[in-house]
């Protein structure tokens, strides 16, 4: 049990750091898996470990989301305060409902529609190392062309009130890109963001902000889908399960309030650029890992 504890807390804290920095969540995890396979429950049913691998690195993004939520509570739940701040905060969840548009279409119909016609969903597709590889590449690159071609020019949009909604669903739309394994959501949303003529902080911001109902809509999907499977079975989830589940929940918590606060912090200075750099080592050395 300690053991797999230890592997819980290791997955949980990749979690929190990478979700939200725009280097791919899914391009560590590939690593990580590769040496540190989590196999809880071959004992309860033999399809029991996979069922539970699949929940678990998917419910622990809540611990993120969490995360996020307390970290801007105050702009996004502002309970008690007066009108205008509540005014605002609507606001911001109207943009981030209409830019959730475009990836809830395409994350639920296509990946359906594909396990329907092949068998297999986008990921039973796309899970590969050499997928991730490649856009961790491609998209790190983007990062770099962008700010570089960007510089220290004025953002033309910098609050959210400036935020038009044809414009925050064509921010929307670069999330679904993040469907492919490797292009990272937070990356893909805060490209299209720039690329929008949002600031660096908005576009970050928004991403944020966007994760919220999607992550939370797959965790729940992936919930559905797990309690179907128990109950068809007539399981129970072993107390050692749900001890990893709730233990890696909540260090994810913990390192993604460091790691918001770090990405804020640090693209303020330094921009997007470094991220770029550090996708196309990563990407390098998952292709090598992949070959060789």
């Amino acid at each position: 049990m300690g053991l797999l504890l230890l592997k819980s807390l290791l997955y949980g804290i990749l979690e929190g750091v990478t979700e939200w920095l725009p280097v791919s969540s899914t391009g560590h995890l590939i690593l990580l898996e590769s040496f540190l396979h989590l196999d809880v429950g071959t004992d309860v049913h033999p399809m029991f470990a996979e069922e539970f691998r699949e929940l678990f690195l998917v419910a622990i993004q809540l611990g993120a989301v969490l995360a996020v939520m307390s970290a801007y509570h105050a702009r996004l739940f502002p309970m008690g305060n007066g009108k205008e701040q509540k005014k605002r905060a609507l606001g911001i969840w109207a943009r981030v409902a209409v830019g959730c548009i475009p990836a809830g279409i395409a994350g639920v119909l296509l990946d359906e529609l594909l396990e329907r016609l092949t068998g297999k969903d986008m990921d039973g597709w796309l899970y590969h190392g050499t997928v991730v590889a490649l856009m961790l590449i491609l998209y790190g690159a983007a990062f770099i062309i962008i700010e570089r071609k960007r510089g220290k020019s004025d953002a033309q949009i910098t609050d959210f009130e400036q935020l038009s909604y044809s414009r925050a669903l064509l921010v929307g739309t670069f999330q679904t890109l993040s469907l492919i394994p490797g292009t990272s959501r937070s990356g893909a949303t805060i490209l299209g963001g720039m690329l929008s003529g949002l600031s660096r902080t908005l576009a970050a911001e928004f991403s944020f902000f966007m994760a919220i109902p999607i992550m939370a809509g797959a965790c729940g999907i992936k919930a559905l889908g797990f309690a179907k499977f128990m109950l068809q079975n007539q399981l129970t989830m072993p107390y050692r399960a749900a001890i990893l589940l709730i233990a890696a929940g909540a260090v994810a918590y913990l390192t993604s309030r460091l790691s918001i606060r770090f990405l804020m912090d640090f693209s303020a200075r330094h921009g997007f650029a470094p991220f770029g750099v550090y996708r196309i080592v990563l990407g390098v050395a998952v292709l090598l890992f992949e070959l060789f």
